[in-house]
């Protein structure tokens, strides 16, 4: 536990309340493995949480939790809670509550409801320790009940024996089978989620594969042909047939397209850098293969690198051959812009110039 998260804790209780750290981040800090997305629970209730943090740039949520940027790491705080009513895998009646015990048993796997308090003490009441030891993803309480509430934690189980190399509790395997088509029901918001926490992770291509087998694949609407693991979540959204509307950004959106493209072009040179630029033919050739070091090499060599670094403009080109604004400009920076790159012509204004009026047949009717 670093300093930053203890401060925070140490805060909550000099102002006389419980506070823990829960869930995957604890789970993740007895893995050795780094996150730095940190919940806090509290017997606090959220006015007093607001007021312990009254001098820090916090947000609330519709639930009355806290969340803070503190340096690297991302905190929620919540209050400890039971949750009475569920409604499209949310909980609509919460009631806040100063026992532990009940905010642990709401919670969806064992693994996920390790408590560790500020001097990095565990608490176990679900036999979390043992089944992070046997690397076993098991419901707390009743399995019917947990995924009816919310059948998001089917996806979330599939997504931590993707991520963290474990193993589904049978009962969980059963239950998937069997009520998988609930998962339509999950919103594309929180689908998404628990997607890019699978396609990020090193155990992408084997974990998709898994999914395919067990036919979720086809519940979310998704296919792929060949899928090669990417350290870029666009490079993975772009290998996948996604649904209409699966909620991408449009920058998420150009950028699939724009890698598709490449891709299908299936090498890197001048022409595909200068349309594309660095990054996205990087990431593309990590499907195809090809050595980013090289993408970079050839980068550089490129006399011209953007449209701006022409030596001359639009302008330019109106005065040389005494024409309009039109499309024509556009036409001639474009054959221009070819012609530099293929190193035909060198990219000087006075030879681009003389280029253009010796050759203005090509774009003029004369």
């Amino acid at each position: 536990m670093t300093e930053d998260i203890k401060k925070i804790l140490q805060k909550i209780i000099d102002a006389g309340y419980q506070a823990y750290i829960v869930g995957g981040y604890v789970r993740d800090f007895i893995l050795n493995r780094e996150t730095n997305d940190v919940d806090i629970c509290t017997n606090a209730l959220p006015k007093d949480l607001m007021q312990i943090f009254a001098d820090d740039d916090f947000k609330t949520s519709c639930y009355g939790s806290l969340k803070l940027n503190i340096n690297k790491y991302s905190i929620d705080i919540n209050t400890y809670r039971k949750e009475l009513k569920y409604e499209h895998g949310k909980p609509t009646k919460i009631e806040y509550i100063n026992d532990l015990y009940p905010d642990i048993k709401r919670r969806d796997f064992t693994i996920n409801a390790l408590y560790m308090d500020i001097n990095g003490h565990i608490i176990d009441k679900v036999n979390g320790l043992e089944d992070l030891q046997n690397k076993t993803i098991r419901v707390i309480g009743d399995i019917n009940a947990k995924f009816q509430e919310d059948p998001l934690r089917m996806l979330r189980a599939l997504r931590l024996k993707i991520t963290h190399n474990l193993i589904i509790d049978s009962e969980i395997i059963k239950y998937i089978h069997v009520h998988k088509e609930d998962i339509q029901n999950i919103s594309g918001t929180r689908k998404k989620e628990e997607i890019t926490k699978m396609l990020i992770s090193p155990n992408a291509v084997e974990g998709f594969n898994y999914l395919k087998e067990l036919q979720i694949l086809d519940i979310l609407k998704i296919s792929y042909s060949k899928l090669k693991y990417v350290d870029d979540i666009n490079a993975m959204f772009a290998q996948l047939n996604l649904p209409d509307d699966f909620p991408l950004t449009k920058e998420e959106k150009q950028n699939c397209e724009a890698i598709k493209e490449v891709v299908n072009y299936g090498k890197i040179d001048y022409g595909i850098l200068f349309k594309y630029g660095l990054y996205i033919c990087i990431i593309s050739g990590k499907i195809l293969g090809l050595d980013s070091k090289k993408i970079n090499e050839i980068y550089n060599e490129m006399p011209i690198k953007r449209a701006s670094e022409l030596a001359i403009d639009g302008d330019d080109i109106q005065k040389a051959l005494k024409i309009k604004p039109s499309k024509i400009i556009k036409n001639i920076t474009d054959s221009l812009i070819i012609l530099i790159l293929n190193k035909k012509i060198t990219n000087e204004k006075e030879i681009l110039i003389k280029y253009i009026t010796d050759n203005k047949g090509m774009w003029l009717k004369c």
